[in-house]
């Protein structure tokens, strides 16, 4: 993973220093009166990250046309929803992710999911909910049935900036057939 957090108010800014510093208080002992974090990037890292600045933009853009191509091919199909790019918004389409209504669509996730995985493609279901997590399994939960809805008919298809024609090709030659 990794990341990076950018902000023009200085406030936030001065806020998430600290707590990635570990939320060390200004004081000559180690004290926290916060719970912090070690988020601290390295000087290489850092490096990494301005190099990948320099191509942000055409990687934005080959994901978009990854999804553009999903959406036109398969977006109309009944039954099948994309994740919709708000008004006033510009999606990075990070991922393309589907959803499925089985009664619409007469079939479901996990079925297109096991297809792909036939032609050794690579496709997993939407994240499965915290509060469905084994290790959250005694946490409380604030639940509305939206996540669990998501994670039963949502599937992540390959869309990595790095795929080729002839991967996405192959794709949606299985996607056309099993639609």
């Amino acid at each position: 993973g990794g990341g990076m957090l950018v902000s023009n108010n200085r406030q936030h800014i001065e806020k998430a220093r600290f707590l990635a510093t570990q939320a060390r208080d200004n004081a000559p002992h180690y004290q926290h009166s916060h719970i912090g974090y070690n988020y601290r990037m390295s000087n290489v890292l850092a490096g990494i990250g301005r190099g990948q600045l320099k191509v942000l933009e055409k990687r934005v853009e080959q994901r978009r046309a990854i999804f553009n191509r999903y959406f036109k091919e398969f977006g109309t199909l009944s039954g099948i929803q994309f994740q919709p790019e708000l008004k006033g918004s510009r999606s990075n389409r990070w991922l393309s992710a589907l959803t499925i209504d089985p009664q619409a669509a007469g079939t479901n996730r996990e079925e297109l999911r096991l297809a792909l995985e036939e032609d050794n493609i690579e496709s997993r279901p939407l994240w499965k909910p915290m509060h469905m997590q084994p290790v959250f399994k005694d946490a409380p939960a604030y639940i509305n049935g939206v996540s669990e809805e998501l994670f039963e008919t949502g599937l992540c298809l390959p869309s990595g900036s790095n795929m080729t024609e002839d991967d996405l090709q192959r794709i949606m030659k299985i996607l056309k057939r099993f639609f």
